[in-house]
């Protein structure tokens, strides 16, 4: 069976983001600021294309998702909750049929995300003014988060008479206490950069747009400096620890250097580091995708 053929990702027409690779850095941005960049049918098919394009091709060994005008994501488009969307007429005119059909609907739009977790290297989103609803789930997928003073999180989902259902609530109850989650998602509040920082959900906050986007830039060009397969393994550690109990953590990580634990790679990081420059590592290869 032939794969698809690949894409390039910076040069393909996205409806909703750009992308640059450089520095080993992915850098995907979201474009449509006249529309405070919401998030239209095109947005869920195009990010995880080119997200698992960087993750599966090795593309890059960091990701930096950031945004432009005054918000970097007021959440989902509300021309799909208008029918022009993804949330079209039913299939059929059984309403239980309908149901189980929209469940795996639902897990369509959740993998858009999931896609950032399940990433072969990390992704840093870089977030100014409102980062509302579905944009809660998506930047909850990330691996670090930093802010703009002007940032803001609204759970919006309550304040449209429904349940947060691609992420915001398995994610969050990983990232901040969950006093916090529950007053949020109660009340659709905002949450405000600096506590937002107070309580562990962004890293640092930033004055300007311009330094948000330096920070996070130089920390993904850090990363990318770094060992990929050391990177990369520490990436699927957290993540495991955060899913299973210690004891299966500490299992989990014994067997992972078992196959994959790399004396020339650290041997490279020492001798790097006696003389005074970056290591010269291999990138991750890409993965197979046919047989």
């Amino acid at each position: 069976m032939n794969a698809p053929a690949p894409i390039d990702v910076t040069a393909a027409d996205w409806t909703c983001f750009d992308v640059e690779i450089a520095d080993k850095v992915a850098h995907i941005r979201l474009k449509r600021p006249e529309a405070l960049n919401t998030m239209v049918r095109a947005f869920w098919n195009e990010l995880p294309l080119i997200v698992r394009d960087i993750s599966d091709n090795a593309r890059a060994r960091c990701i930096v998702i950031s945004s432009t005008g005054k918000h970097f994501c007021a959440g989902m488009d509300l021309a799909v909750f208008q029918g022009g969307g993804s949330t079209s007429a039913p299939a059929s005119q059984d309403k239980h049929v309908n149901a189980e059909a929209m469940r795996f609907h639902v897990k369509l739009l959740q993998d858009a995300f999931s896609c950032l977790d399940q990433a072969r290297m990390p992704v840093i989103a870089a977030i100014q003014g409102g980062c509302v609803g579905g944009a809660v789930d998506m930047t909850s997928a990330c691996d670090i988060r930093y802010a703009t003073s002007d940032a803001f999180f609204v759970i919006q989902e309550i304040n449209i008479g429904m349940t947060a259902d691609v992420g915001t609530f398995p994610r969050l109850c990983k990232l901040i206490p969950e006093g916090w989650v529950r007053e949020l998602a109660y009340t659709g509040r905002k949450l405000p950069a600096q506590k937002a920082k107070e309580i562990g959900l962004v890293n640092e906050v930033f004055d300007t747009h311009e330094q948000l986007l330096d920070h996070a830039l130089a920390t993904a060009r850090e990363i990318a400096s770094k060992a990929p397969l050391a990177v990369t393994g520490s990436k699927v550690m957290i993540n495991y620890a955060r899913d299973h109990s210690i004891a299966d953590a500490l299992d989990y990580i014994a067997v992972w250097q078992t196959g994959m634990f790399s004396g020339p790679h650290m041997a490279e990081a020492f001798k790097a580091k006696a003389e005074k420059r970056d290591g010269d590592f291999p990138d991750l290869a890409p993965l197979r995708k046919e047989m």
